[in-house]
């Protein structure tokens, strides 16, 4: 069973939405952060990225910064910028990129389901960014990050999601200087709330952490380090769940600096004995299909075709991520624990892949690779199997933003 609950955002006032909503904190650097936010002081990036409200060379995860986010969150609070709901409500949240839609709902999910694996993960997470998060919640008394959900369709949730959206209007609804369209409604209503916490206990047996791994990690390492009486609202974390059939997974593509020591021949010979290769010349290389790839190497694209017994039927061993390593990045280009080799970079898809070429040509990197999306159903097997994806193989696309639904752990 899936446990969600309703819960009393702390939200912006409908007109300073658009001011207040940010980008997730960790999708931008502290200088990205000030430039974002500059000439805003309604950003949300004041609290979830305070070292901007402090001097330049501050550590950002100096103690000044939580108590700065802190403080800065207080003052949001007193000037009315955001509000706390005056009853516990589930939240509708539609993305729209490109004139195509994903609804979720927000919701509280469960740390004990975390911790007992009903809430299935698919990826590491890294000491040192949890407690980053779990300092700023500790401090702050906030989650400000929004843990990105999904579970398998279920009809029935949809419906009724699509009911409450089809008669009520949405307290927020703007477009971002991204283009990307954010749409929220509020569900106050006392038995569409039980019926849709009743839809999730019997009909969703598991949700899958789709992103936001360190912060579902974090909101759980703060309650495992809280003493005495725990509160109600730290046993729960903020998350959006969407149905796995609107979930948009891009490409997450592969630079290299350096080819490891070969020409551009040599590359080429090392890599016809494992992929098939056909020149496509300048035209970019898009793969259309699983096991498939783009290269572009000396100004020229190639497609590569993975051939027979070059990868296997383990979920992981399936992924696109696996058989580029296995069969290419390790074996010719020398390139070993992606986490940590520096010869190595990545570019998520919706930077498309004239900046693949951009990065190539002007001499920084020798090699690009386009990949294939991991699909929902590959991400699904692999947290089913216990296993965990190689880094940076999912990329997922529009962004929730950060600001317009907080969850107070402290009543």
């Amino acid at each position: 069973m899936a446990v969600v609950l309703p819960f009393r955002a702390l939200r912006p006032q409908p007109q300073l939405a658009g001011q207040v909503a940010s980008l997730p904190y960790d999708v931008l650097n502290s200088s990205e952060a000030r430039q974002a936010a500059n000439g805003n002081p309604n950003s949300f990036l004041h609290i979830t990225k305070s070292e901007i409200d402090l001097p330049d060379e501050t550590d950002p995860y100096a103690a000044e910064v939580y108590e700065k986010a802190r403080t800065n969150l207080a003052a949001f609070i007193s000037r009315d910028i955001l509000f706390r709901e005056n009853k516990s409500c589930y939240y509708i949240y539609r993305l729209t990129m490109q004139g195509k839609s994903q609804t979720g709902l927000v919701a509280l999910s469960s740390i004990d389901e975390y911790e007992h694996n009903l809430i299935k993960k698919h990826e590491l997470t890294r000491p040192e960014k949890e407690m980053d998060r779990i300092r700023h919640i500790q401090i702050s008394g906030a989650q400000t990050g929004n843990v990105f959900l999904a579970y398998r369709q279920q009809k029935d949730i949809d419906q009724l999601i699509e009911n409450w959206i089809q008669v009520k209007s949405p307290v927020y609804d703007f477009t971002a200087s991204d283009q990307i369209q954010h749409t929220i409604w509020v569900i106050s209503d006392d038995q569409t709330i039980a019926t849709l916490t009743e839809l999730f206990a019997t009909q969703v047996p598991c949700t899958y952490i789709a992103d936001g791994h360190h912060r579902a990690a974090s909101a759980a390492k703060v309650r495992q380090h809280m003493e005495g009486t725990v509160p109600e609202g730290a046993h729960y974390f903020l998350t959006t769940l969407f149905p796995s059939n609107q979930l948009r997974i891009l490409d997450y593509n592969r630079i290299v600096t350096d080819l490891n020591g070969h020409g551009v021949d040599n590359i080429l010979e090392a890599v016809a004995a494992r992929f098939e290769i056909e020149s496509y010349g300048t035209q970019k290389v898009l793969p259309d299909a699983p096991h498939v790839f783009g290269m572009y190497l000396g100004n020229q694209w190639y497609r590569l075709t993975s051939l027979p017994g070059t990868f296997s039927d383990d979920p992981t061993g399936q992924l696109d991520v696996t058989i580029l390593q296995e069969n290419l990045l390790a074996p010719i280009l020398g390139i070993g624990d992606q986490r940590t080799d520096k010869r190595i970079d990545f570019v998520g898809g919706i930077r498309g892949l004239a900046e693949l070429e951009r990065r190539v040509n002007s001499g920084e990197m020798a090699v690009a690779f386009s990949l294939y999306p991991v699909t929902a159903d590959q991400l699904f097997a692999i947290a089913d199997s216990g296993q965990v994806m190689p880094p940076k193989s999912t990329w997922f696309e529009p962004k929730l933003r950060d600001g317009l639904l907080t969850h107070l752990i402290y009543e």
